[in-house]
Order: structure tokens, then sequence, then C-alpha cells
């Protein structure tokens, strides 16, 4: 019996979601430091490694001069700009395709987004991917979203927790237990 294709998915390592970001995680340094040094170790184990990127233009109410951290946000990752970049300390190098995802809508889930026209759940497909491990920020928002509707598209999915970073430790770590009740696994 083969083992099934696994990818990694690092979701949203950008710089407006780390420490000076405008939109920071207390971790995310952190967290793109281990995904970096796990990509150099443990790389060459996924037939891919794909990316998630906010990518705003225009999200309207997603963008809030008076934020409610839970469904508006201070303007953050808009298109184009350093802090849409992925961290420095991830290997950009090492990405085959990047998922950009709410130009004009909130977008949490990396299956929102699209790599040049081809959404994430079609590209995985076509590659044979059956497994997913997720990593980054944040952990209550994004990886979340990314992870259900992973799992809803059929994917098994296992969440590595040390390189997560979560908006808030509560809220993160309720995420964490919900995706286990949908069918995650935890590492």
């Amino acid at each position: 019996m083969s083992t099934p294709k696994t990818a990694l998915v690092i979701v949203d390592v950008q710089n407006d979601f780390c420490p000076g970001g405008s939109l920071a995680t207390e971790r995310g340094h952190e967290v793109a430091k281990l995904i970096g040094e796990y990509q150099d170790s443990h790389g060459g184990r996924y037939a891919h490694i794909i990316a998630t990127q906010d990518w705003h233009v225009d999200p309207g109410g997603h963008f809030s001069d008076t934020p409610d951290f839970v469904d508006s946000w201070p303007v953050h990752c808009v298109a184009g700009t350093e802090g849409a970049d992925m961290h420095p300390q991830v290997r950009t190098d090492l990405i085959d395709a990047y998922f950009r995802k709410g130009e004009h809508t909130a977008a949490y889930s990396g299956f929102e987004g699209a790599a040049e026209g081809v959404g994430m759940a079609e590209w995985l497909k076509e590659r044979g991917v059956e497994k997913l491990d997720v990593v980054g920020i944040a952990t209550d928002h994004c990886v979340r979203a990314t992870a259900l509707d992973a799992l809803e598209e059929g994917f098994e999915v296992r969440v590595l927790t040390d390189m997560c970073s979560p908006v808030d430790e509560v809220r993160g770590e309720a995420a964490l237990q919900e995706l286990v009740g949908s069918g995650a696994q935890l590492s």
C-alpha cells in the first residue's frame, strides 16, 4: 500500500501578521522562523509545499477604523505591499504555489484563494494530494478556516500546532478543539 501524497500548507505567514505589522500576532516571528527551519529539515518529505496569502485590494467591511477583531480588522496585507509579503524567514524558494485570497472579500480560508486562476482544492487534487499538514497564522482565523475547508474537501488534515500563532490564545485553543472535533489531527 502506498503512502498518500502529502502537502505542507503554510497559511498567511505574512509581515503584517508578525510583530511590527499592522495586525501582529504575538508569536508571528517565532512561527515564521520555525516554519523556515521545518522547510529545511522536513521539506523533502512533502510532495508539494504551498502557501496562502491575504491579498486585499478593497475587502469592504473587513477593514475598519474601529475594528472589533472578530469580523473587522485594521488595514492589513494590502496587495503588493511589504505587509502582504511572506515573512523573510519562510523559505519562499521552496513554495510551489501561492493561493492569494480576499481581494474584495474577507476570505479566511486558503480554499477561497487561487494560484494563477486555479483554486486550492482543484490544484491539490490534480496532483494527487490526499493529506495536508497545516501551519501558519492565525490559528483562530485563517488556519482554522483553511483546515475546516480541507476536511470538507475530503483531505486528511494534521495541524502542526507549534508552528501556528493565534490572534487570541483562548480562541486559538477553542479553534484547535473544534478542528479535532471535525476530524483533524493535532501534532
